[in-house]
């Protein structure tokens, strides 16, 4: 029986609840709740897979694998984690888990929209400060139909996808841009060049993958060209956005919030300026981790390796 080896199954079972029967039934599993890459080596010693979660597999460790390694398995959709050239040059294959969590981050994605246009957020840290103008006065914070508003959808993967249906079932226009767009324009929903989507965009939502042609692809110069009254949501890839930039553009009030669900830096700095901003929603990569997508991560891991092991590979990203 063929062994695979999880390297860091905290990362997407830490709770406890998720159910490896089926993987089981496939191979033989060894789980370690983290490894470090002294521990990643000596741990994959006899192994035909590894299963990793946003886990650093640098060049150097993975020219250092034993012989016996096949099959990176990344425990998720983006994989630039991991080093492919180097993956490649000692024949071992890499694989993902597309679309896993699709529903889930573009639910979050949504629920951050619905949010800002009500100021949700900044009615309970109010209410947290003993604060109570919004049930004595009039309202003091802005609320915003979701109706009628613009959305720009930066990347038209899967999770753009849906992200884009929701809205339109809410009655927004959509504007999308995507290096391959295709065509899916109707109604409502309008491909658009990316500055003339930020200048129209009430909401601008991002879906991309992480790479280097969209790395710090949300910078001062793109913030400057946002209304003054939009909002930036990222639940992608946290240096998708150059966090300096979009610090100093919402101190100098050229949008006028922000909700992230990632972060350049993760964790982020507990002195990070961000946490204090009450235009700002912030969560700790929480989009992917409800307990459905999760339990899917693992049927899906679970498919990759099967099919691997039959000889008819998918989801290879190398």
């Amino acid at each position: 029986m063929k062994k695979v080896v999880i390297l860091n199954a905290a990362k997407f079972n830490f709770d406890g609840k998720l159910d490896f029967t089926e993987l089981e039934k496939t191979a033989e599993v060894v789980r370690y709740d983290t490894s470090t890459p002294d521990e990643i080596l000596k741990r994959s010693e006899g192994a035909d897979v590894i299963i990793t979660k946003e886990l650093p597999l640098p060049e150097e460790l993975i020219r250092k694998l034993p012989e016996s390694i096949k099959l990176i398995c990344e425990a998720g959709t983006g994989y630039n984690n991991i080093n492919l050239p180097a993956a490649k040059e000692r024949n071992i294959a890499v694989c993902n888990v597309p679309g896993y969590s699709t529903g889930a981050v573009a639910q979050l994605a949504v629920s951050f929209m619905l949010s800002l246009s009500s100021s949700l957020a900044q009615q309970q840290i109010m209410i947290s400060q003993n604060r109570f103008e919004n049930f004595t006065k009039f309202l003091q914070v802005p609320h915003h139909e979701i109706q009628g508003k613009t959305l720009g959808v930066i990347g038209a993967g899967a999770i753009g996808r849906q992200v884009i249906r929701v809205a339109s079932a809410l009655d927004m226009k959509i504007f999308y841009y995507d290096v391959n767009p295709g065509t899916f324009d109707e109604g409502n929903i309008k491909y658009a060049p990316i500055d003339t989507l930020l200048r129209e965009s009430d909401f601008v939502t991002l879906h991309c993958p992480l790479n280097e042609k969209t790395k710090y692809l949300m910078d001062m110069n793109k913030f400057r060209l946002m209304k003054k009254t939009s909002y930036i949501i990222n639940t992608s890839r946290g240096a998708l956005i150059k966090e300096s930039d979009l610090i100093e553009a919402l101190k100098q009030g050229f949008i006028a919030g922000a909700a992230l669900d990632v972060q350049e830096i993760e964790p982020p700095a507990i002195e990070n300026p961000l946490f204090e901003m009450v235009n700002v929603i912030m969560t700790p990569h929480i989009g992917w981790q409800t307990l459905e997508s999760r339990q899917r991560l693992v049927e899906q891991l679970t498919d990759n390796i099967r099919f691997f092991l039959d000889g008819k590979p998918v989801n290879v990203v190398s």
